[in-house]
């Protein structure tokens, strides 16, 4: 038994900032009876749509390629299938630091032909100093606990016996997300020429953090 009484805590904490990054996912998409003719439109549109992101400079933090897929479509049933065309599908990921141009972006991606939009995506960096922030305030929290404890059995902590990292939770999004697929390039019932606007307000993010910690503390004072 340890020669000084021992109490046990649990920290934590809870911030709600605002997002760092947004994230849109982008899928391209062409289709042709002929493969490689659908693969060829497939190239060729997804060189648009990079082309289009990459206009906005450093606005975009980061543009990754997904996977590409190509598929053949059917017609009829077992055991007389035939192949009818084929549809040729690429994914792109889009990461926005500087929010002011998303409305911008989304606009010109969701009027490219056979382009689809998802997003955005509010997020934290993974190197965001709030997740150490959070972190921090947690142990702050434990420490503030353990002394409220060892004061109500009349006494104070005199050490830190163990810390133990309960886990940080991390960001916990609220994506607000806007799909949109065109075909034409315009929305429907739209006037010709005329292009949608939108205005993304950034979601709150919310990060938390645990940990338990085990502190010493004086003889308690048991009478009053």
């Amino acid at each position: 038994m340890p020669a000084e009484p021992v109490i046990s805590v649990r920290g934590e904490a809870s911030l709600e900032v605002d997002p760092e990054i947004a994230v849109v996912y982008v899928s391209v998409m062409a289709r042709d009876k002929d493969r490689h003719r659908a693969v060829d439109l497939l190239a060729k549109r997804n060189g648009l749509v990079t082309g289009a992101i990459k206009k906005f400079g450093e606005a975009v933090e980061k543009l990754e390629s997904g996977r590409v897929n190509v598929r053949p479509e059917f017609s009829g049933g077992k055991p007389r299938e035939r192949i009818t065309g084929y549809v040729a599908q690429a994914n792109l990921t889009v990461t926005i630091a500087d929010f002011a141009i998303l409305g911008d972006l989304v606009t010109d991606l969701a009027g490219q032909e056979l382009v689809a939009v998802t997003g955005p995506e509010w997020q934290l960096r993974q190197n965001s100093p709030v997740r150490r922030d959070a972190r921090l305030a947690a142990a702050r929290d434990a420490m503030e606990r353990a002394r409220e404890y060892a004061e109500a059995f009349g006494g104070t902590i005199t050490g830190l016996v163990e810390a133990a990292d309960a886990g940080l939770l991390g960001a916990e999004p609220r994506p607000q997300r806007f799909v949109f697929s065109s075909r034409a390039g315009a929305m429907a019932g739209a006037p010709a020429g005329d292009s949608p606007e939108f205005d993304f307000e950034p979601a709150k993010q919310t990060v938390t953090a645990q940990v338990e910690a085990r502190f010493t503390m004086t003889a308690p004072s048991l009478t009053k």
